[in-house]
């Protein structure tokens, strides 16, 4: 335990970095698609997509996991905990999230996205909410039930506007 501050100051820094792709990507794919015309733009975006994911987003969410595994390893009993496991689960869903990224940034570099930005608009919803819920659990360390459905019915609802609202 000598160096679990230490650790623990480690984590919080790389899941910053991690959340930074996690917000920043959706907003260069919005840009992407809402120019893709523009092919000098879009040249460069395609740069800071690749940049952002491979540089920045992928190294700061391997190192989230792993120092958030040896978080875990030295103290085992967080396993034991509720809400421990409701904010693995968030990890679950971020890490598909990243490597959706991943995805989009794969098609949109090709050229081939069918998306628009309105779609990757609302798609850039979805760090924040995983992101309050984590925070949520890891401060009340617990599970507010009422809240945690409140936050995600309210997210998605935003979702809903941004998906329909006329452009």
């Amino acid at each position: 335990m000598t160096y679990y501050s230490e650790i623990l100051a480690f984590h919080i820094i790389a899941v910053l970095s991690w959340m930074t792709m996690l917000f920043y990507m959706p907003r260069l794919f919005v840009y992407h698609q809402e120019n893709k015309e523009t092919k000098a733009f879009t040249d460069v975006v395609k740069v800071q997509e690749r940049k952002i994911y491979k540089i920045i987003g992928m190294p700061a969410m391997w190192a989230s996991i792993a120092s958030g595994g040896t978080l875990i390893y030295l103290n085992s009993g967080l396993l034991e905990q509720p809400w421990m496991i409701a904010k693995l689960l968030m990890l679950v869903l971020m890490v598909a999230y990243s490597f959706s990224l991943e995805y989009f940034r794969k098609i949109l570099e090709r050229d081939e996205c069918n998306k628009n930005g309105q779609f990757f608009r609302a798609y850039n919803e979805v760090p924040t909410l995983f992101a309050i819920l984590i925070v949520v659990f890891v401060i009340t360390k617990s599970i507010p039930i009422y809240f945690s459905i409140g936050i995600t019915l309210f997210f998605g609802f935003i979702i809903y506007k941004i998906l329909t609202k006329k452009v």
